[in-house]
């Protein structure tokens, strides 16, 4: 035998509205640092850490 969703009292019709899709805005390119001691100097000048 062949059941449907309704056959078991579940409601399977959408309960959401797709309003608008777009792109995420484009990011900036990061940066390379070449150790630990060079990227924490970079987030200090950025102000990023204290």
């Amino acid at each position: 035998d062949e059941k449907t969703a309704a056959d078991f009292g579940v409601d399977v019709s959408p309960r959401l509205e797709v309003v608008k899709t777009a792109e995420p805005p484009e990011r900036k390119a990061g940066m390379m640092v070449g150790s630990v001691d060079e990227l924490v100097e970079k987030l200090k000048d950025l102000g990023v850490v204290g």
